[in-house]
């Protein structure tokens, strides 16, 4: 049977650890929660996650990737930027679940895989929108480039930034419906004053769940770098899709140069 691991790293915000390791966060207010993001649909999350909270739950989704929507099907309010409905119709087909079945740390029973939820009944949800949970709110950004629906959000009285896949330490940018380089990094310099002396901590989706605070300075740099040529081009392949890791690593977090933040690109569209 699918099973979950949950942390809470604040007074209000619960990470909880999908089995393919995907990251989400639960936030609470005083009247209801916030389920940010559902992890790829395997296992019964909402019943995990009611034994969180006993508030209202409403769901907000990142974007639109299988590893972050697709169990999203438990839970009847859901809040998605429609930006992304060509990738969730992609990533919601069955076939394309079951090809990416193999990154679940654990057995997969077919009772286990939810069902994808209807685009029609997700709502529509963009840079501007905030949700009042109750003396706690979650304000919406946009930040195309990872897809062209991603967002990021500020859990504002927390002083928290979840950057989620849009920018992090390996921001994948080189699929053919990502942005190019010059425009992701336009996006990020958009972002940057927006969000300016607004947060403390940045959670991510991936990895250990923690970010550097200069994380979006890093990435504008690695994006600088790649337009210039200036870049170390790291053979990339995950599944189908290959990419130019833009700068060494040592792992995951730490670049040989010691810099913030990376970029996979495709050399095709970077301007």
């Amino acid at each position: 049977m699918i099973t979950f691991e949950h942390e809470k790293i604040s007074p209000t915000t619960t990470r909880i650890r999908a089995p393919g390791m995907e990251l989400m966060y639960l936030v609470e207010g005083t009247e209801r929660a916030a389920l940010i993001d559902t992890g790829s649909g395997l296992g019964f999350l909402r019943a995990y996650v009611e034994k969180l909270t006993d508030k209202p739950i409403l769901v907000l989704l990142t974007h639109g990737h299988v590893d972050h929507a697709m169990g999203a099907g438990e839970f009847e309010e859901v809040y998605m930027n429609h930006a992304d409905d060509y990738i969730y119709i992609q990533h919601a087909d069955m076939g394309f679940r079951r090809d990416g079945l193999f990154l679940c740390s654990q057995k997969v029973e077919k009772s286990e895989i939810i069902p994808a939820k209807p685009l029609a009944t997700i709502h529509q949800m963009a840079g501007g929108d905030s949700f009042d949970l109750g003396g706690l709110h979650i304000d919406i950004y946009d930040l195309p480039g990872h897809t062209r629906g991603s967002v990021v959000m500020l859990i504002r009285e927390e002083r928290a930034l979840l950057l989620g896949d849009a920018c992090n330490y390996l921001t994948f940018l080189h699929e053919p419906y990502s942005t190019t380089v010059k425009e992701y990094k336009e996006n990020l310099e958009l972002l940057r004053p927006q969000l300016e002396g607004k947060f403390d901590a940045v959670y991510l989706s991936h990895g250990p769940g923690d970010g550097s605070i200069g994380l979006i300075d890093g990435v504008i740099q690695v994006c600088e770098d790649i337009m210039a040529g200036k870049t170390d081009d790291v053979p990339f392949g995950f599944k189908d899709s290959k990419g130019f890791l833009a700068k060494a690593e040592i792992r995951r977090d730490v670049r040989v140069d010691g810099g913030i933040g990376n970029v996979i690109y495709n050399k095709e569209r970077i301007f």
